[in-house]
This record gives structure tokens, sequence and C-alpha cells, in this order.
């Protein structure tokens, strides 16, 4: 291939190089922003702006890490231009597939990490077909890859994963226990030391540790720095331990808030110093390779030892990188998807859990608590309980609007921004591409322990969610290596056509991730509707409950006619997608559930009718949505199965069957959404019709067994579904009798109750 060609890949590096920075940010904004605004220290708009400039000023310190890409992984001096640039175009497209599709399924996951693999797997790629192709060479692959600082590299990042967990829970430990979760009367009395402190090691990690990457500074500076680093972090500690006095006595502010947009702050930093070169340290890289070749007699073969000594990397490109991060930061949606994730797993209080238990997470539950009982042996009990009394979360006040309520407090929020960014600094000063993504998930994974966020009602959901979390991050490594060990190996052997073929496999996938993470929000956006952020009295709670069990009702009666139609048609691929959404009908039962509890806890009433009204409501709700869930499985299953389709006068009847249900849906669906049941006569009555209706039917396919016109299993899918039709529609009239029996809706309703079987 001519040089020219290489001078095309070359600005493709560089296009990948902005492709990278936007995905790259979208995974990593969970590693600066969770704290904040998980304990809603501030705006959400103040935040954004604080993590921005933290962002800017960050990559002006990440000179030091450029080196990474260049020589971290392998020994540039045994490759040649060609070898550099198809390693490093098999490593950024892996990057940015496997980047978006973690940011797609809002899990967060290492881009230092998946950098190292993927350049580890293209140079393995590349070494192993030089090798093959010069079989008089005494070489081996050990020779071409830098194993130590791989292995070092490695085994840093796996070491941040405990020392970030157990970083976080002890300092979360220890300052728990001084300030309880009632913190603000002893904040005033000694937060400022406390402050003081964590101002100081904040400041002592980004500046002084990570000046030696500054881009901006020269080696005289450095040393200034590093020559007065005491008499520097003992004036931060002074003058912020006074401002921080001062702004308690005089001015009653809560000094945790500046902390953690300090902290904010720093993070961002430490985030865009270390991180940077995930992004464009290889096109950089790229980049020098292709003028080191150009500049030679012979740029086709000439070695790479070039890369193996230092290179300055201009402010201004380091800029123009930082811009291109915080653009993204603010646009991204996938950005928040990713967010909310962590934040999810450390909020203190019960809520709806994202994952589901699976039975590792129980059986680590149950060691842990195993563990921590004998600890309550071997400890003495006045000790045990000074601790417990100083470390038990202070029941969380009932707020008119959900919404304004953090996840997590303001003191967890600064430990956690405190210990990440120390933590992530000091790697950096070591030009060790830590994972910020590890080392902050865990601390705030270890600081909620500490805070016993994970309960006995959430710790095994938490703890599937870290499971899950922290495997992806294995498989991250697994999947880099081996994808950008093929990527390379095609890049190789096809060139241009290698690369016209991957980038069109590469822009499939992320158009389907892109379309795949539509339909997570819409869904998102569905779970919104039966929210209770704007109720502010039981009027209004009241209200909001009905819409959201009509809202619930009419996607379900939506669901029944697509799954009817479907199997009518036995076509497959609605059935499949109904039964994908059964799931998200049962979270929606059991939040309309929650919310129930919520509207009839403002009552305030202690009888005993309220009380079975409890117990009557979760009941015939979770029929309804059993029931649903049953009748879309058995038709989807029957289908899937290739099992012979119903009979025509099988589909006649259950079309009749179909037509009642969804009319006395829609007529109870209207009931709920106006607050008015006063037709509760006209839909008992067509509940009685529609069971009248399945009688007849069932009759008639008694027939139709003795003669043997319908098969078993058509006679099982049959009995079925119409036995859930009709438990699905009693149901529905029982709800409306238990919601005039709470809140009195209609009091010569409750007189003349055409009554039902007691199931």
């Amino acid at each position: 291939m001519s040089i020219e060609f290489y001078f095309i890949a070359v600005c493709i590096l560089i296009m990948f190089a902005a492709f990278d920075l936007v995905v790259g940010v979208t995974n990593d904004a969970v590693n600066f922003l969770n704290s904040s605004i998980g304990s809603k220290a501030a705006p959400f708009k103040v935040i954004m702006v604080i993590a921005s400039l933290g962002i800017l000023a960050g990559v002006t310190f990440s000179g030091g890490m450029m080196e990474v890409a260049r020589k971290g992984i392998f020994n540039p001096q045994f490759f040649t231009m060609p070898d550099l640039i198809a390693i490093f175009i098999a490593v950024m497209l892996t990057d940015i597939l496997l980047l978006d599709l973690f940011n797609t399924h809002g899990l967060p996951t290492s881009t230092t990490v998946s950098i190292v693999f993927e350049l580890l797997g293209a140079a393995v790629a590349i070494s192993v077909i030089k090798i093959a192709a010069n079989t008089e060479s005494a070489m081996a692959l050990w020779d071409y890859i830098n194993t130590a600082k791989a292995l070092t590299i490695v085994f840093g990042i796996l070491l941040s994963i405990v020392v970030a967990f157990f970083s976080g829970a002890a300092v979360q430990f220890v300052t728990r226990s001084i300030f309880t979760f009632d913190y603000m009367p002893r904040l005033k009395k000694y937060g400022s030391v406390w402050g003081g402190f964590a101002m100081a090691s904040i400041t002592f990690f980004i500046l002084i540790k990570g000046s030696s990457g500054a881009t901006f500074m020269t080696p005289s500076m450095v040393e200034w720095i590093h020559q007065h680093s005491f008499a520097i972090i003992c004036v931060i500690f002074v003058v912020t331990a006074v401002t921080f006095q001062i702004l308690l006595m005089k001015f009653q502010i809560n000094i945790l808030k500046p902390i953690i947009l300090v902290g904010t702050f720093a993070l961002a930093m430490a985030f865009a110093a270390n991180d940077l070169v995930n992004f464009i340290g290889v096109p950089l890289a790229g980049l020098h390779a292709y003028l080191t070749a150009v500049g030679s007699s012979d740029p086709m073969n000439i070695t790479m030892e070039a890369l193996g000594g230092k290179v300055h990397t201009p402010t201004a490109m380091m800029l123009l990188a930082g811009s291109i991060m915080v653009i993204t930061l603010w646009v991204s949606k996938k950005a928040k998807t990713v967010t909310e994730t962590e934040i999810s797993l450390g909020q203190q209080d019960e809520g709806m859990e994202r994952f589901e238990s699976i039975w590792l997470s129980r059986k680590i539950v149950t060691m842990a608590d195993s563990v921590m009982n004998s600890v309550k042996l071997i400890i003495p009990e006045y000790v045990g309980n000074t601790f417990a009394k100083r470390l038990k979360p202070v029941e969380s006040c009932t707020l008119s609007n959900s919404s304004e309520k953090p996840s997590f407090d303001l003191l967890r929020a600064a430990v956690n921004l405190m210990v990440a960014s120390a933590v992530v600094s000091f790697a950096t000063s070591f030009k060790l591409p830590l994972s910020t993504t590890y080392v902050t998930f865990m601390v705030a994974m270890g600081t909620s322990f500490s805070d016993q966020a994970w309960g006995r009602e959430s710790a095994v959901y938490r703890v599937t969610g870290v499971l899950t979390v922290v495997g992806g991050w294995f498989m991250t490594a697994v999947i880099a290596f081996a994808v950008s060990f093929v990527f390379a190996t095609i890049i190789f052997h096809f060139k241009i056509i290698g690369i016209i073929g991957i980038l069109s496999f590469a822009g499939f996938l992320i158009w389907k991730n892109h379309v795949k993470h539509k339909d997570r929000e819409k869904e998102k956006d569905e779970e919104k509707i039966f929210s209770m952020d704007t109720v502010e009295n039981f009027e209004d709670a009241l209200s909001a409950t009905f819409d959201h069990l009509a809202y619930l009702l009419g996607s379900i009666r939506d669901s029944m006619d697509v799954t009817f139609e479907a199997l009518f048609r036995e076509d497959i691929n609605p059935l499949k997608r109904e039964r994908k959404r059964v799931k998200q009908f049962q979270i929606w039962t059991n939040t309309i559930i929650a919310n129930i509890f919520k509207v009839l806890r403002h009552l305030q009433q202690e009888d005993e009718e309220v009380s079975y009204n409890y117990y009557q409501i979760i009941r015939r709700m979770q029929k309804i949505s059993d029931n649903h869930r049953d009748t879309v499985a058995r038709a989807a299953m029957h289908v899937s199965n290739s099992h012979k389709g119903l009979l025509p006068v099988q589909i006649d009847e259950l079309h009749e069957i179909k037509l009642s249900v969804m009319e006395i849906l829609k007529m109870a669906e209207i009931s709920f959404h106006e607050r008015d049941i006063t037709n509760y006569h006209d839909i008992a009555k067509k509940y009685q019709s529609l069971r009248t209706l399945i009688e007849k039917y069932n009759a008639n396919q008694i027939g139709r067994i003795r003669d043997n016109s319908s098969k078993t299993r058509l006679s099982i899918l049959f009995y079925g579904i119409s036995g859930n039709c009709l438990t699905m529609m009693r149901q529905n009239i029982k709800l409306l009798e238990i919601f005039n029996d709470s809140f009195k809706l209609d009091e010569k309703l409750s007189k003349s109750y055409i009554k039902l079987d007691k199931h």
C-alpha cells in the first residue's frame, strides 16, 4: 500500500478520536457526577458547569499519561508504521463499539481496561503474524509485548477494586462514627477541621501529585511545588478550616455542599487527566508514527523507536479534546442512563431495585450476615451498642415532593469524592492508567456498605447489581482482547477492504444500540407516569392513583388485543414483543401498589376495614398482572413451539371473549380515569354476560374434546385463556368495590353490590 493510504488511515484515526471522546465521556460521566447528583448538593446545571470546568482543567494535566498508548503495552521498536496503524485502527474501532454497547445498557465499564486489553489484543495479533512470516527470526511473542508494564497496569487496575472499596468503607465508617446521620449539630462543632482535612487532601493529590503531568508547567515550576508541598498543604488546611468555621458560625452554611462541589471539580479533573489517554492517546500515537515514517527515507519499513521517547502534546490539542468532552457531557442521554445505575445501587432508602436477586448474591449476603453475627460475639457489648447507636440511620422525612429527596446524604457524597479523587490522582502521578470507573464505583459501594444502605430488604438486589457491573468489567477485558485481535488481523491482511467492512459492521451495531437505547428510554418515560413526585395532599394522591390504574388497564387492554390477534394469525413476532413487555407490566403493578400505600397512609385511619383493603388491593392487582402474564406466555409458547393453530370455531369463540374483555377493560379504565364508578352496574352486567359466554363456550369445547376435533394442547390453551380472562375481569370489579369502600366515592354503591364469588 502507498503512503497516501496511511495518510487516510491517520485521518480516520483522528475522526475516531472524536467518536471515542463521545462514547468515553458518556461512560465515565458517572465517575464524577454520581455523588453530587445523588446527594442533590446543588442544582443540576450548577453541578454540570463545575464538572465541565474540571474536565477542561484536567486535560492539561494528562501529558504524562499519553506515553501509555505509545509504549505502555508493546515495544514500538519492533513494529513498522503500517503495523502500528493496523493496531491503532483495530483498537479504536473496538473501543467505540464496546463502550457504546455498555452505555446502551446503562452499565459503567472501564475505558482504561478496554484500551489496555484492546492494545494488547491487537499487538498480539500483529506480533503473531510477524513471527509466523519470519520463521528465521529468534524473537518470541514476549519480545514484542511490554509484558512488565502491561502486567503492572493490569495488577494496578485489579488492586484498585479492593483498595477503593475498603478505602471508601473505612473512611465512611470513621466519618459516620464521628458525625452520625444527624450530622449538622456535630458539623458545627468540629466540621471545619474535617472539611479542612478533606480540602487539603484533595488539593495535595490533584495539584502536587498531578503537576508533573501538566503540559503547561515547566520542570522548574514542578520542582518548586514538590519542594514546598508540606507548606502548601498546611496553608490550604488552615485557610479552608478557618473559612469553613466562619461559614458555619456566621452564615449558617452547610460546608458539605462546597466540599462536594470542589470534590466534583477535583474528580472531573482527575478523570480528564487520567482517562484522556484512553480516548486520544491512540490516534495521537498513530499520527506520531506516521510523521516519523514520512520524515524517513524508507517510510514503509522503518521501525518506530521514536515512539519510545518523550513526546510533548500541545495544550491546545488537549483543550480541544476537553471541549468535545464537555459538549458530550451536556447533551448525552446515555450518560444519564449510566449515572442512574450507580446512584440506584447506592441509595440509602428502599425503592424499586433495577436488578433481580441471583443465587450468588443470596449466598454472599448470607455469608456476610453470618460473619457479622460472629463479629458481634467477639466485640464487647457496650462497644457494639455505642457504634450501633452512632451508625443507626435516621428515618428519612416524608417529603411532599419525593423528587426533592436525595439518594444519599451530603456527608457520604463528600467522602465519595474525597477518597475517589485521592486514589485516582495518586495513580496518575505514577503514570498508572488506573480505572476511574472502578475506583469511583467501588468507593461508592464501600461508603454505601458502611452506611448500611444494603439493608436486609435490598442487600441481595444491590449485591446482584455490583456483581453485574464487576462481571461486565471482566467481560470488557475478554471482549476487548478478542475483538481487537480479530480486527487487527483483518485490517493487516485486507487493508482498505477490511477497514470498510469493519466500519460497515460497526455502523450497523451502533445504529442497533441507538434503537435499543431509545426503546429503553421510552420504557423509563412510561415508568415516570407512575411516580408520585407531584403529590402534595390526599386528594391529589388519590387522583394520581386513579390515573395510574387507568393507564395500567389501558396498556393491558392493548396488550391483550395484540396477543389475541397474533395468536389467531400464529404470528410469533408480536407475541415475543408482548412477552418482553410482561415484566414491565409487573413493575408498573408493584409501583402502583406502593403508591396506594402512600395514599392510604394519608387517611390516618386505623380500622380493620382499611387494613383489610390493603391486603385486598395487592391481591386483586397481582391477580390481574399474573393472569395477563399467563395469557401472553401461553399464546407465545404455543406458537413458538409450532403447535397446531386454533380451530376456526375456537378463533370465533375467543374473538367474542376478546371483544367482551376489551369492553370491560375500557369501561373500568374510564371509571378510574374519571374518578367516577357510577357505571359499576354496567361493568358488572358485562362481567356476568362474559361469564355466561365462557360457560357456554367451555361446554362447546367439551364436545370438541369428545369428538377428538380439538387435541389436548389446543384444549389446554383454550381453557387457560378463557379462564384467565374471566379472572382478570372479576378482579377489575372487585377493585372498583375496594376503592369505593376505601375512599367512599359512592355511598349508595356500597349498599347495592352485585354479589360475586369470593375468589
